[in-house]
């Protein structure tokens, strides 16, 4: 017991050894407690939600720039850009667009080029999408893959064959000796769907193409004025011959855009029109061009017939432009009726053309753009780029069959309407070095004058009856 007490005497003595813990100024003993990490941790989350909102931020932002700059490819949406054209604004409408119905005062929508060589995705058939890729912005021309299947393309061949195809070995120059045909054999080139009944929409489309550039503009108003005249709209052969009233001359069909004949060696063609009463095909090739182009159904309709030509194994023809020049000496082929004046010279007015590749060729035979993505385009330096075309092409495209091009033949007048004509879209086809090439032209027609044009619209949808009366005939195509 007494060592028990004197051990515990040591502890108290080593106990108060210890100083006493120092105090603070104001007489406060400060307590310690230990830090929570709740707020850093509330901290860290708040700083990191708005670093992953940053990134997110940039991401969006060098999506954005990446399709809008042409490095990759591009959804385009069609399905309803061809019926909604877009409003003319105030500012911009010219003198002669002021008094345009309000169907046609509008802009003509076109392409975005972006770069050569973007690619974008365009839907022209339900379940479908077709690459669409840009080969030059000068022209603007565009090549769509699988335009038309090979199955398609076949049957668009089959159908030329069934109309029948012209030899155009050589056209000759515009002043040669004129020639006649009989009241039946101009019926059977008028009559483009081969019903036996003559309709207004097959004497317009057919007056203002290459193939009608012989039908005078007295002969044209004779056969019209019958039409209009005619209880049922149409005319048939009987009627057609009471109306023209005798033989009717016509002139060489073959002269080019520029007023010099324009050649086309070893080669035969013919012209398919596109418009109802014909193969289904042919209104699907058309209703195609239309959301291709997204341009409205009824410039489309009332444009000239799809003109499909073969090239025998060493055919070609030399450089041309498919539109014309137009000064007030002239007048558009489509619209000369509309236009009622004295104009001694009827031009092609093309705003673009639709080529599709029907087959692919052998050797040779491709679509030359001799002076393509040029920086200027002077004859003087260039040379005779109508017989060299191929020797100097920039830009040559290989015909692989359902392939389409697009090119726009016109520029744009700054207000959505047509402009100048595009010198760069100087194109040719080379020579066909082994077998045979087949193509078809789609052209949409219309006018640089816009009240012109409206006209023709008005002149073109008229019926006596206001209404459209559609003939009871077979559709001679549907079967082959």
């Amino acid at each position: 017991m007494g060592e028990y007490e004197d051990r515990l005497h040591e502890l108290e003595g080593e106990a108060n050894y210890f100083p006493p813990p120092p105090r603070h100024p104001g007489g406060r003993e400060r307590l310690h407690i230990q830090k929570s990490s709740v707020c850093s941790r509330a901290y860290f989350v708040v700083v990191m939600a708005f670093f992953h909102i940053y990134i997110i931020n940039i991401i969006a932002l060098l999506l954005y720039v990446h399709y809008n700059t042409g490095s990759g490819e591009q959804d385009v949406p069609l399905e309803n850009s061809a019926s909604a054209p877009r409003p003319m604004p105030a500012e911009h409408q010219t003198p002669s667009s002021a008094n345009l119905s309000p169907e046609l005062s509008f802009q003509l929508p076109r392409l975005e080029g972006i770069r050569v060589g973007h690619v974008q995705r365009v839907s022209l058939v339900p379940d479908r999408t077709h690459n669409m890729r840009t080969l030059s912005l000068k022209p603007l021309l565009f090549e769509i893959s699988g335009f038309l299947s090979v199955e398609e393309s076949s049957v668009v061949m089959q159908l030329a064959q069934l109309k029948g195809l012209t030899h155009s070995s050589l056209l000759t120059a515009p002043d040669s000796q004129e020639e006649t045909l009989t009241q039946d054999e101009l019926f059977s080139l008028l009559d483009l769907n081969q019903d036996g009944l003559l309709q207004r929409e097959e004497i317009l489309s057919l007056s203002h193409s290459t193939d009608g550039s012989w039908l005078s503009s007295y002969n044209l108003r004779k056969i019209h004025t019958g039409l209009e005249t005619s209880p049922s709209g149409v005319l048939s052969l009987q009627e057609f011959k009471r109306v023209s009233g005798g033989v009717l001359q016509y002139g060489s069909a073959g002269q080019g855009l520029d007023g010099h004949a324009k050649v086309r060696q070893r080669s035969t063609h013919t012209r398919l029109y596109l418009g109802e009463g014909t193969h289904h095909l042919l209104k699907s090739i058309r209703n195609r061009v239309t959301r291709l182009t997204r341009l409205p159904s009824s410039l489309v309709d009332l444009s000239e017939p799809m003109e499909v030509v073969r090239y025998e194994q060493g055919g070609y023809s030399h450089a041309h432009h498919d539109s014309s020049l137009t000064n007030h000496d002239s007048s558009c082929a489509h619209t000369h009726l509309a236009a009622n004046n004295s104009a001694s010279t009827q031009v092609a007015c093309r705003y673009l053309t639709v080529l599709l590749h029907l087959n692919s060729a052998d050797g040779g035979g491709e679509t030359s753009f001799p002076v393509a993505d040029n920086r200027t385009y002077e004859e003087e330096v260039l040379g005779d780029l109508s017989q060299q075309y191929c020797d100097k092409g920039n830009l040559k495209v290989k015909p692989v069959a359902g392939t389409a091009l697009l090119w726009y033949n016109r520029l744009s007048d700054g207000n959505g309407w047509v402009g100048e004509l595009d010198e760069f879209s100087l194109h040719g086809d080379c020579l066909v070095t082994r077998g045979f090439k087949w193509t078809g032209s789609v052209w949409v027609n219309i006018d640089p004058d816009q009240q012109r044009q409206e006209c023709y619209q008005r002149l073109v949808s008229w019926h006596p009856d206001e209404q459209s009366k559609k003939p009871e005939h077979g559709d001679l195509h549907q079967d082959l």
